[in-house]
C-alpha cells in the first residue's frame, strides 16, 4: 500500500520561494505508484495542505494530520524541502521526533549545529577540517573595525551566521565599507561571521546516504560572473557550475575524504551539500547545507544525475532511508 508522504516546503526565512520550487519538484518526480505525496506549505501565517487545484486545508499541529473530505490523513514520512528556519535549523526535526514521525533530513541536533556556521566549523576543526580565519559578532557587541581587520585582513567576507542562499553576505575591500556590511548581515541574523578571503577554486560536494551507505556525489566547480557566489549567482544564472569539477586527482581525493569525514563525524543522514575552497591542494570548508536545493537546476540533483541517479531514485532513496 502506498505510503502517505508530506512534502514540507516554504518556511519562515528569505528562502521560502526557493523552498516552494524544491518541494514542487519532489512532488512532480516522486513515484505516485509507491507513494501518496501531499504538498504541505509551512509558512509563518499558516500550515496548510495544498491540493492540485490550489485548495487549502489546515494542518492539525497537535499530530501533524490533515482532514480532507471527512477523512483524516496521517503521514508515514515527512520529506523536508524547507531551506532555512524552521526546516533546516532543527526546529521541525525536533517536532517530528516528538511526534514519532520519520523525516528525510538530519536529526534536530545536526540541524541546529550545521545551521550555525561558526559552531559547525568550530566542532569540525579538531577533526582536521580546515576553515578560514574568522571573527564573531553578536548584535549589540562593540564593533572595533581595526581589530576585525587585523584579525582577518582585507578583503574579507561578512556573513549572517544563521542564514542560507547568500542572504546577508558582503565582500568587503575597504575599511570604510565594513560598517555597512555588518549592518546588512545583522538585518538577517543577530549573529554574524567575518571571514578572511580565501583565493582558490570553489567546489560544492554533495554527500548523501544512499542504499544504506555514505555516498559522495561527483564534485561541482563553481565559477561566478559576480564577485562571489551570491544570490544572483546561485539562482539568477550569474554562475557556471561544472560537474565533474576540473580539479586534480589529489584535490579530488582530499575533498572527498574531508566531506565524507564531516558527514560521518556529525552522524548525518539524508542529503548534505558542503562548500569548500582549495588553497593549493587543501580544501577549506565554508559551510554545510542540510536541506539543499532540489530543483532540476540545483547542484545536488545535477550531481546525482552525473552519478547515474535519476531524480525519482534520489527522492525515493531519502524516504526509504528515513523509514528504516
Amino acid at each position: 500500500m502506498p505510503k502517505n508522504i508530506a512534502i514540507i516546503m516554504g518556511g519562515y526565512s528569505s528562502e521560502y520561494k526557493i523552498s516552494l520550487k524544491s518541494g514542487n519538484v519532489v512532488y512532480e518526480y516522486l513515484d505516485k505508484e509507491k507513494f501518496r505525496p501531499y504538498r504541505i506549505h509551512i509558512l509563518e501565517e499558516k500550515w496548510v495542505y495544498v491540493d492540485d487545484n490550489g485548495n487549502e486545508f489546515p494542518v492539525n499541529r497537535h499530530d501533524f494530520s490533515i482532514h480532507v473530505e471527512n477523512v483524516t490523513i496521517n503521514f508515514d514520512c515527512v520529506f523536508n524541502t524547507i531551506h532555512g528556519t524552521p526546516g533546516e535549523d532543527g526546529l521541525l526535526q525536533a517536532y517530528f521526533e516528538l511526534l514519532g514521525i520519520q523525516q528525510t533530513s538530519c536529526g534536530h541536533y545536526q540541524g541546529a549545529l550545521t545551521f550555525n556556521k561558526r559552531d559547525l566549523l568550530s566542532v569540525l576543526k579538531p577533526y582536521g577540517i580546515k576553515s578560514a580565519k574568522s571573527y564573531y559578532l553578536n548584535l549589540g557587541d562593540p564593533i572595533d573595525e581595526d581589530e576585525i581587520i587585523n584579525s582577518v585582513g582585507l578583503p574579507c567576507f561578512v556573513k549572517a551566521n544563521r542564514a542560507g542562499s547568500s542572504f546577508g553576505i558582503s565582500k568587503v575591500y575597504k575599511k570604510e565599507d565594513l560598517g555597512k556590511a555588518i549592518a546588512k548581515s545583522f538585518e538577517e541574523d543577530g549573529e554574524i561571521l567575518i571571514e578572511a578571503f580565501l583565493k582558490g577554486t570553489e567546489v560544492s560536494v554533495g554527500v548523501i546516504t544512499y542504499e544504506g551507505r555514505t555516498k559522495v556525489l561527483p564534485i561541482t566547480e563553481i565559477i561566478t560572473e559576480n564577485d562571489f557566489f551570491d544570490y544572483e549567482a546561485k539562482y539568477e544564472g550569474k554562475s557556471k557550475e561544472i560537474t565533474p569539477a576540473r580539479i586534480s586527482k589529489i584535490q579530488e581525493r582530499n575533498v572527498v575524504e574531508i566531506a565524507k569525514r564531516a558527514y560521518e563525524v556529525l552522524k548525518m543522514k539524508g542529503y548534505s551539500r558542503s562548500e569548500f575552497i582549495f588553497i593549493d591542494d587543501e580544501p577549506y570548508m565554508l559551510e554545510m547545507n542540510t536541506t539543499p536545493g532540489l530543483t532540476t537546476e540545483s547542484i545536488l540533483p545535477q550531481q546525482a544525475r552525473i552519478a547515474g541517479i535519476e531524480l525519482s531514485q534520489l527522492f525515493e532513496s531519502a524516504i526509504v532511508e528515513a523509514l528504516k
